[in-house]
């Protein structure tokens, strides 16, 4: 993964803040079901009906800094990704060299979740808080079966660690990927994963 720095204090602080309003409150009348807790993640893009309102530039703060827009969206909460079929991967990473069990939902579960319908001209453009985007063909998230990743180690990931949210894959299984340097395999892995953006190439 190539190294980023976050954007510090400005946008952990709006993170948190736009985490905690109810931007699912502007739905209105809508039947569709809001997130019932702060959203973790957000998907965007080709996506199916959505569980909350347009893009608010006063309420999400963090994507109007990162210029992102959107008429509709789903908005996962922890316990969305905790109901989906989970996996774990056993990946070496770069920071220390060593195996560590990741758990959480397939990314091509989630975005099925989300309503996606995927076809071979589907990208997963994958947004971490500090704005280092990702971009993951449907192809190669369900050939590398990326996950969203939730627990390190069975702990939950904290913010400003690597998570609450990482999208990874274990590059250890993947023979191109594997043949690489350690620190050349997981440029396609935003840790704090907060958005998605679902376009067709």
């Amino acid at each position: 993964m190539h190294k980023r720095h976050f954007l510090g204090t400005t946008v952990l602080g709006a993170l948190a803040g736009a985490a905690s309003l109810p931007a699912a409150a502007k739905q209105g009348s809508s039947s569709r079901a809001a997130a019932r807790g702060p959203a973790l993640l957000t998907v965007s893009g080709l996506i199916g009906p959505g569980n909350r309102g347009p893009f608010d530039p006063m309420l999400d703060q963090l994507m109007a800094k990162q210029k992102l827009a959107f008429t509709k969206a789903h908005a996962f909460e922890f316990s969305a990704l905790a109901a989906l079929p989970s996996v774990t991967i056993r990946p070496t990473l770069e920071y220390d060299r060593r195996q560590h069990a990741l758990t959480g939902p397939l990314l091509a579960d989630v975005m099925a979740a989300a309503g996606v319908q995927a076809t071979p001209r589907t990208t997963y453009f994958v947004r971490a808080i500090d704005g280092y985007a990702a971009p993951i063909t449907s192809a190669q998230a369900a050939e590398r079966r990326f996950i969203v990743a939730t627990h390190l180690d069975g702990q939950p990931m904290a913010l400003g660690g690597l998570g609450p949210l990482w999208t990874i894959y274990d590059a250890d299984r993947v023979p191109e990927m594997a043949a690489r340097p350690l620190g050349e395999r997981f440029a396609q892995c935003p840790w704090a994963t907060y958005h998605v953006e679902v376009k067709n190439a």
